[in-house]
């Protein structure tokens, strides 16, 4: 404990004789003792305490953690589906934009052609004139909206 050897202990042990008295020695090693005794059984005590104050707040620590979590989820949980609502908005914005320029490429037909006019041009110009009717498509609901 205090790392003393025996040649040390010999050394006290003849201080204390010299000091004290072989009547007196007896008495005081008991004292001593006694007080080492008490010593050590506050000590064990005030780890003790230390322990469970630490344990205590410990579990007071988790449960903020676990109360803090909950809230968390209970707050963005909603947010995180949004996500999949923004996607099906998307997916009907997209429909009903198909379906609005659909009719107004039909009102544009020839009058000796069934088909509309955008598709009678890219089918007689190839992939090229796809694109370039679809560039219109678009530039026409954008100048439209």
């Amino acid at each position: 404990m205090f790392d003393l050897g025996m040649q040390e202990l010999i050394v006290i042990f003849i201080v204390a004789f010299l000091v004290f008295g072989p009547k007196r020695l007896p008495e005081l090693g008991r004292t001593l003792g006694k007080g080492m005794r008490e010593l050590k059984a506050a000590m064990r005590n005030v780890k003790n305490s230390l322990d469970e104050s630490d344990l205590n707040i410990s579990k007071e620590i988790n449960e903020a953690k676990a109360d803090l979590g909950k809230s968390f989820k209970d707050a963005v949980g909603p947010d995180l589906n949004i996500s999949n609502d923004i996607k099906e908005a998307k997916a009907d914005l997209e429909k009903s934009f198909k379906n609005a320029i659909e009719p107004d490429i039909d009102t544009k037909t020839d009058a000796g052609n069934k088909e509309p006019s955008g598709k009678a041009e890219s089918q007689a110009g190839g992939p090229q004139a796809n694109i370039v009717e679809e560039k219109k498509i678009k530039t026409e609901a954008e100048n439209d909206g």
